[in-house]
């Protein structure tokens, strides 16, 4: 009884303070074990993202106890009648552009702030469980890769494929591809599932796998949240190395970067001994950021000047790598990197090498987070741009971007490295360009407010615009990873062969379009009788 008046105060509040426009009883039949909160927090937290580029207040924010809340949440909004309500799943809300966000619904907190501070973001019976001699673990939609990856060492097993900043939901990443340098043999992480539990837009709670409910499985790995919600994942280990040799290594030529890049996925099929275990690089187009937060890497005693390096255009190329080992292959490293590296041609006298261990790699970019933190320059704007490059039109791209649009300052760190295509499954909901080796090319600039225009938000919010619009006038197909549109022809632009398969796939799972209403590919039923997107 005393939750139950607790909830009716709850949303006598919201009726009050945001004009909820569906019937409160609706909301009070729904029984939840979790909590149904409308405190200003809450909303407040839910209401921004990392992207800090839009606000959308929700009506309320909840927080589940298990996945029968979330069915039950759902189901309340497909079978409201005489006013709908939209749900948006929210992880570590590290979207850019709202996608996690709505003004007319119910935010669902999966990776729960309140819950860490307890020390576990996770339902209690949802928390990780490894199968070790299976490998693999099943983990709630909402855990955080950092929490994955400490409860799968336990065991001596980590995920084959990671992203590379750990402080995001597993099912955030999902419902987008996660990728890092492990992806050229690896995949990315959508590439690594067993197996899904998914809550569908009709508030159904359905088990789904290869052998299982195959269309929607496929559907929800790269499906930006548009056919159900996450609440389980069972994930692909594999035995976890003890430490990482990472190296970096500077290139004035951007062919012969590119050239060496593409050789070293090419290894993929190649036993361990004779490949490296990940491979990403960099642009540096600004003195400043060789020493930035991403190449942190480079001692301050020890500066590498641009200058001195003969640069192509003042642009230098870093090429990032790593080889993991362990006790067993210790003595043998020594020789496979240098085996390795012989085979490169980069600048001899730009070998930057660190040894450490495998967890303090992969967890490597929150340590950046800590000191930006302390510089109050995280919570910023973050007008990134991440761009998937057809390997046949990269040196264009090269040309016209790197050494053209951005002239001589970034804002930021600018990240570049190539996959296999046939390590991606074609049958996922992704878009990728139509190679058989494509870039990821990343711009993740941070706005400042310190007076230089360069910095300003309006002027790197300018520079993305101009960066598609020489994509598109160059004729170059990049498709956009974590994808941002606002109309009807992008979206259908942007998934080209795959909009047919995605629009029924939508009209199956989630045919009121209540679900991940941020990401504006389509208005809620109850908003709009076409089927048009925002």
């Amino acid at each position: 009884m005393a939750s139950k008046l607790l909830l009716t105060f709850a949303i006598c509040r919201l009726i009050v303070t945001v004009g909820l426009t569906m019937d409160p009883t609706e909301l009070l039949r729904l029984g939840v074990y979790g909590q149904l909160s409308v405190d200003p927090s809450d909303v407040q937290t839910a209401s921004l993202d990392f992207g800090m580029l839009s606000r959308a207040d929700p009506w309320a924010v909840l927080h589940p106890a298990s996945a029968d809340d979330i069915t039950r949440v759902v189901k309340a909004a497909y079978e409201s009648e005489a006013h709908g309500f939209t749900v948006s799943a929210r992880g570590h809300g590290h979207s850019i552009n709202g996608q996690a966000q709505t003004s007319n619904g119910v935010v669902i907190q999966m990776s729960s702030s309140r819950g860490r501070r307890l020390g576990s973001s996770t339902p209690a019976a949802l928390r990780p469980h490894v199968y070790e001699k299976e490998r693999y673990v099943d983990v709630w939609g909402g855990e955080l890769w950092i929490d994955v990856l400490r409860s799968t060492l336990e065991h001596g097993l980590a995920p084959k494929s990671w992203t590379d900043y750990l402080y995001l939901s597993v099912g955030g990443t999902l419902s987008n591809a996660g990728i890092s340098g492990q992806a050229f043999h690896q995949g990315p992480q959508i590439t690594n599932v067993h197996e899904l539990d998914v809550v569908t837009g009709k508030g159904e709670l359905l088990t789904c796998s290869e052998e299982q409910n195959s269309g929607l499985f496929h559907a929800v790995l790269g499906g930006l949240g548009q056919f159900g919600i996450i609440t389980r994942a069972r994930i692909s280990l594999e035995p976890a190395p003890k430490r990482v040799r990472w190296i970096r290594v500077l290139y004035s030529d951007f062919s012969t970067f590119t050239r060496d890049q593409e050789y070293l996925i090419s290894l993929h099929e190649l036993p361990a001994s004779q490949k490296f275990d990940y491979v990403e690089g960099f642009v540096i187009v600004d003195e400043g950021l060789i020493n930035n937060w991403r190449s942190s890497f480079f001692s301050p005693r020890n500066p590498v000047k641009i200058t001195s390096l003969g640069t192509d255009g003042g642009v230098l190329y870093c090429l990032e790598i790593t080889k993991n080992y362990d006790e067993s292959t210790a003595d043998t490293t020594d020789q496979e990197v240098e085996s390795l590296l012989k085979k490169l041609n980069f600048i001899q006298s730009s070998v930057f090498t660190t040894d450490l261990l495998y967890v303090d790699f992969l967890d490597r970019v929150h340590k950046a987070e800590l000191k930006l933190r302390s510089k109050g320059l995280w919570e910023v704007p973050h007008p990134w741009l991440n761009l998937f490059i057809p390997k046949s039109r990269i040196a264009d791209f090269d040309k016209g971007v790197f050494k053209g649009i951005l002239g001589n300052k970034t804002g930021g760190p600018i990240l570049i490295y190539p996959m296999n295509k046939h390590k991606w499954d074609n049958r996922s909901s992704v878009v990728t360009p139509d190679e058989d080796v494509f870039y990821l090319v990343a711009f993740l600039r941070s706005a400042l407010d310190n007076g230089e225009e360069m910095q300003s938000l309006e002027y790197l919010n300018h520079q993305n615009r101009e960066i598609l619009k020489f994509c598109d006038e160059a004729g170059i197909k990049a498709k956009q990873y974590l994808p941002h549109y606002t109309t009807q022809e992008e979206w259908v632009d942007h998934f080209g062969d795959k909009w047919g398969q995605f629009y029924q796939r939508k009209m199956e799972f989630d045919p009121r379009y209540i679900l991940a209403t941020g990401q504006r590919i389509f208005k809620p039923s109850f908003q709009s009788s076409s089927n048009m997107a925002l």
